[in-house]
This record gives structure tokens, C-alpha cells and sequence, in this order.
């Protein structure tokens, strides 16, 4: 089970501090982009997400988007905001993530991936050893893939709060 159960949990993304990655030693992280930084399908970012990027640049921190989703979708919300990417990633396996690591020159312990889907985003970074926060998604979707998922999703959040106590 633990491969499941993200090392972290945040509402939102902006609620992460420079602070928080600093002190575990990160040095890059490697974001989601639907239902973690805006909603699903969604060509602009969520309120206070631009800010964000631009306070963890400013820390210091390499920033790269990791989706699963098409280059169509992904290369013009990423400059946007400024930032590298890597489309279909194929999350939960972890060669974006390893591409991620080497463009960077990091070990996976100074790399954190943050996202909204434990069965893509949290088994993937755990599987390759990085840092894994999940966040809540900003909107819940309809199609019956995802609310399947979500439902899976819902023992394995009673059990991190249980162990950790809630979110950040």
C-alpha cells in the first residue's frame, strides 16, 4: 500500500511554500497540469498559480510540467507560465520522471512531484523515489473513468490522514 499513499498532502498547490521544499532538499518540481494547476481541460492557470510559479523560481527551484496529456494540450498552457514541459508521460511510469531528473542533473530525492491522481501521479513518483504531494483536485470530473478513480482514491486518503493527521 505504500506506494499509494503520497508522502505529503496540500489543498492546493499555492498553499506550498519555498520553505517546504527547501527543507526536504528539493531542488526541482515536476507538476501535474489538469486539476493541479487549473481544472480539467482548462487553457488558463488557477487563480494564484502564475504567482506561485513565480515565488518558487525565485527560490531557486527548477519547475517542469510532467502530463500524460497530448503536446496540443500541454506546450501552450507550459508557456503560459514559462515553463519546460514533458508530454505524454505515460504517469504512472516513470520515464518522464527520469527524463525530468536528467534534465536537471538531480537524484530523485531532490525532486518532488506534485498532482491530483494517486493511480498516475503518486504511484509514479513513489515508484522512481521521488517526493510525492497530492493535492485536491479544484473540480471533481464526470466522465465515469474518472469518478471510478476518485472513488478508489477515497481508503487511501482516510489512511494518510489517519497516519499524518490531514493535509498541510
Amino acid at each position: 500500500m505504500p506506494v499509494f499513499l503520497p508522502k505529503e498532502m496540500a489543498k492546493h498547490i499555492t498553499d506550498l511554500s519555498p520553505e517546504f521544499f527547501k527543507s526536504r532538499g528539493i531542488e526541482a518540481v515536476v507538476l501535474d497540469v489538469d486539476n493541479t494547476l487549473t481544472t480539467h481541460g482548462n487553457p488558463v492557470p488557477a487563480e494564484g498559480v502564475p504567482e506561485w510559479i513565480g515565488r518558487m523560481k525565485d527560490a531557486g527551484l527548477e519547475l517542469t510540467i510532467l502530463s500524460n496529456n497530448y503536446r496540443e494540450r500541454v506546450e501552450p498552457f507550459a508557456r503560459k507560465l514559462g515553463l519546460d514541459f514533458i508530454s505524454m508521460a505515460c504517469k504512472p511510469l516513470t520515464f518522464g520522471l527520469t527524463r525530468a531528473c536528467r534534465r536537471y542533473d538531480l537524484k530523485p530525492r531532490q525532486v518532488c512531484l506534485i498532482g491530483d491522481q494517486i493511480f498516475t501521479d503518486i504511484v509514479g513518483g513513489n515508484l522512481k523515489g521521488v517526493l510525492t504531494v497530492l493535492v485536491e483536485p479544484y473540480e471533481l470530473e464526470h466522465k465515469w473513468s474518472f469518478r471510478l478513480k476518485r472513488r478508489l482514491e477515497r481508503p487511501i486518503i482516510r489512511r494518510y490522514r489517519k497516519k499524518k493527521g490531514g493535509s498541510l
